[in-house]
């Protein structure tokens, strides 16, 4: 009996050899696909939220807040709400002054009077800032610090001095959280 060999047909070798070269080539795809979309997702939002603090005014009977917010992330963001012991401030109290080329080291202080008006002058850092009320959500901007002076927040009142209370950041993707006590002012 006599077999016939098949010349048209490959070897095992190189049969072996092309699956295993196909597969390589593969799984390079697959990586350089995995590491591009990882890389185009590396810049996440990210706020850095420092120097809060509320005071009641003991003399004048109100209220202020303040906090800095330093975006730290790879994207701007959009501040969508600002809460304080959970109840929301309404845009008309949120007074806001942005920078790029100024760190704000200082701690922030209570103002004298009550904020009022489109703009007020407020001293950070040294100097006077120019703020402006807030009539729609905030914008901020990768790598810019948001100085944030909030007019009667909550329903803060005599009682409230020495008590803790939170202030909640919140944007689109995230909500960002800082306590302080409340401290009499005046």
């Amino acid at each position: 009996m006599r077999f016939t060999k098949n010349r048209k047909a490959l070897s095992t070798v190189v049969t072996t050899l092309i699956i295993l070269v196909v597969s390589v080539l593969l799984a390079t795809v697959v990586t350089y696909y995995a590491i591009n979309v990882t890389s185009t997702r590396v810049q996440e939002e990210a706020l850095h939220l420092t120097k809060q603090h509320v005071w009641y005014n003991t003399s004048g009977g109100w209220a202020e807040g303040a906090i800095v917010i330093l975006n730290t992330g790879g994207k701007d963001v959009v501040i969508d709400k600002i809460s304080v012991r959970g109840q929301e401030c309404d845009w008309t109290n949120v007074y806001f002054w942005r920078t790029n080329n100024v760190t704000v080291s200082d701690d922030l202080q209570v103002t004298t009077n009550p904020l009022n008006g489109s703009s007020v002058s407020i001293t950070v850092q040294g100097a006077s800032r120019n703020f402006t009320r807030a009539s729609d959500d905030i914008t901020l901007k990768s790598g810019y610090t948001m100085v944030i002076y909030i007019m009667n927040p909550d329903s803060i009142a005599l009682n409230d001095v020495g008590t803790t209370v939170g202030i909640t950041v919140f944007t689109a993707n995230a909500q960002y959280y800082k306590e302080t006590n409340v401290e009499a002012a005046q």
